[in-house]
């Protein structure tokens, strides 16, 4: 992706799209024609299974109210507990909240280029993936990645954040 066409791109699809530049990444963002607001949404627009969305949920963490970033598979839950077994309680984040902390919109936090960088875990459940697609800071950007990508581009721990079984 060349400075001009970078330009014309939403701001935080500009930042996420830097991020991934600067550590090499292959894919860069890719703009939707339709809103990707849900994994489901994100699925259909790339013809992909819904596992093959890496969600990013963000949760607030109540001793120091710092932003929890959960990145998993699209057809899984997140198990709370599970999430503050690794890092203390947790709560809802409001969307005010996930807007100033991560400088996303709800249904385009990427799992990179936060404002402010986040506490992250990925959820181990999407190593079962040769490729998966995460949101790229807007709700029509995504972009593509090997699971174990997320790792090295993140520098999270991947760890058993999800509750047994698909979503409901």
């Amino acid at each position: 992706m060349c400075g001009a066409e970078l330009k014309t791109l939403p701001e935080g699809v500009q930042r996420v799209a830097a991020a991934l530049q600067a550590q090499n990444h292959t894919h860069m963002p890719r703009m939707l024609d339709d809103a990707a607001r849900t994994a489901q949404q994100a699925a259909d627009a790339l013809g992909i299974l819904v596992g093959q969305v890496a969600k990013s949920i963000i949760f607030r963490r109540k001793s120091d109210d710092a932003a929890v970033l959960v990145v998993t598979s699209g057809d899984r839950r997140v198990d709370e507990k599970k999430v503050e077994a690794h890092v203390g309680k947790v709560g809802r984040a409001d969307a005010d909240f996930v807007k100033q902390r991560t400088g996303f919109s709800i249904g385009g936090v990427a799992p990179l280029a936060h404002a402010t960088p986040p506490v992250t875990l990925i959820d181990r459940d999407l190593l079962r993936f040769d490729v998966v697609w995460a949101a790229a800071g807007h709700p029509h950007a995504v972009f593509a990645l090997h699971p174990s990508d997320l790792e090295r581009l993140t520098g999270a721990p991947v760890v058993d954040v999800v509750q047994e079984g698909p979503a409901p």
